[in-house]
């Protein structure tokens, strides 16, 4: 299972990686004023982002059968793997960030050139593959320092700490739960929905109002502008932080997806 293990933890990287940089063409999108663009834009990070799921959630599946039938296979710490690789893929995105807010930028401009995405696609010389290096630029550990001076609040930050663990240990907890119930392994197995769910609730109500008051603040203020790049690597820390936390609440939530499974 080692070559599975490594293919799920390379998916599950990319997934991450793919989800938290839409964040890249959010802030690219109020840079130019453009964030309807923008965000028509994050469909294709969220494509990127299914397609590598596609893959990594029957594979992931198939350890729980794997450990039913070999008692000596320790389910759980391959679960672990996967949700380090989530981290990896969030420290990867905040290390890309910079370079993916210029790279999104052009393809705003070009999009609006093009007018369609297939157009888009098409229209790519090998010359402007090339010169794409030109947009590379490093992160900086001085924007790190300057978290404490923007004014977001600090229950934002924590609940999408807890957003991101919910989200990221939901359908981990329901396949260890299926491990656990042999007898109800197929309910156990869906019910990843009582996690994301706690996840979803919080976000609807907490973090996404907050985040479109703050993108809306940004687009109405080029002081606030400017900032907004940095509440954006503010949001993908704390996701990096949120999987970290998802290490803690993974058997926690599956043993809640048992309970729950065995009173249905």
């Amino acid at each position: 299972m080692t070559n599975s293990l490594i293919v799920v933890f390379i998916l599950t990287l990319i997934i991450h990686t793919a989800e938290t940089l839409s964040y890249s063409v959010r802030f690219a999108g109020v840079k130019l004023n453009k964030i309807a663009v923008a965000l028509s834009l994050t469909g294709i990070i969220v494509l990127v982002s299914r397609t590598a799921n596609l893959v990594q959630a029957p594979l992931t599946a198939k350890f729980v059968d794997f450990a039913n039938k070999n008692p000596s296979f320790d389910l759980l710490e391959s679960l672990r793997v996967i949700m380090f690789a989530s981290s990896i893929g969030t420290i990867v995105a905040i290390a890309l960030f910079p370079t993916f807010v210029h790279i999104s930028g052009r393809v705003i401009s070009k999009l609006e050139v093009a007018g369609s995405i297939p157009k888009l696609i098409t229209s790519v010389t090998v010359d402007q593959l090339k010169n794409t290096k030109h947009y590379i630029k490093k992160p900086s550990i001085k924007q790190l320092r300057q978290f404490r001076y923007l004014d977001v609040p600090k229950r934002f930050i924590l609940l999408n700490v807890i957003v991101t663990a919910f989200y990221t240990v939901g359908v981990l907890a329901s396949l260890y739960a299926a491990h656990l119930l042999p007898d109800h392994t197929a309910t156990a197995s869906q019910a990843s929905g009582l996690i994301n769910g706690i996840a979803t609730i919080l976000l609807t109500l907490f973090i996404d109002p907050q985040l479109g008051l703050i993108t809306d603040k940004a687009l109405r203020d080029d002081k606030y502008k400017d900032q907004l790049g940095k509440v954006y690597v503010l949001l993908m820390t704390s996701r990096f932080f949120g999987t970290l936390l998802a290490q803690f609440v993974l058997l926690p939530s599956a043993y809640l997806i048992s309970v729950v499974v065995k009173h249905i």
